[in-house]
């Protein structure tokens, strides 16, 4: 009997894997540089999707409940102005993202990301005070949807509010008015 010969089956086999790793190959090579999340209007880069999550992150930090990057917030703020803002708006959004970043290395020298928590917050409490309204428009929509994320999120809506189905509970102590 001759052993170079192979069976059906262990061609098949290995068909089944070179065919499976073409497939699973292009998952390996994630190019980066691109969005976390599929946009339509807006253009944004990794490098601002990451400074927009350690915004995200300051404004709403992580303590006994989970913060803003944790809750993926950015990606919400990200959709958000992509859906339901004007183009107007949609520009103002990328130029002071664009303007912030700028910002925040020109007055501690480092980039935003980089910076300890503490520093953060000084740099965004000092944004209402700057006479960029790129940056201030850009922060307003950003603090904005990132504080309607947070109430709208799972973890909110399921362990700090307590929810009750529309009618309510009955109460029949309470006396109506005008009857």
């Amino acid at each position: 009997m001759n052993r170079d010969i192979i069976n059906r089956r262990t061609a098949l086999r290995r068909l089944l894997y070179i065919a499976g790793g073409t497939l699973l190959l292009p998952a390996c090579y994630r190019k980066s540089g691109k969005v976390t999340i599929e946009l339509t209007h807006l253009v944004i880069e990794e490098e601002h999707e990451n400074l927009l999550a350690e915004l995200v992150e300051t404004i709403i930090p992580s303590s006994d409940t989970p913060g803003g990057k944790e809750l993926l917030l950015h990606l919400f703020v990200l959709k958000m102005v992509d859906d339901c803002h004007n183009p107007e708006d949609q520009e103002i959004f990328i130029k002071g993202l664009t303007a912030f970043s700028a910002y925040a290395y020109d007055r501690l020298g480092r980039d935003f990301i980089q910076l300890e928590p503490d520093k953060r917050l000084a740099v965004v409490e000092a944004i209402p005070e700057i006479q960029d309204e790129d940056i201030t428009r850009f922060y307003a929509i950003t603090k904005r949807r990132t504080i309607q994320g947070y109430l709208n999120s799972k973890y909110v809506m399921t362990n700090l509010i307590k929810y009750e189905l529309v009618p309510g509970r009955y109460n029949g102590y309470v006396k109506v008015e005008g009857v």
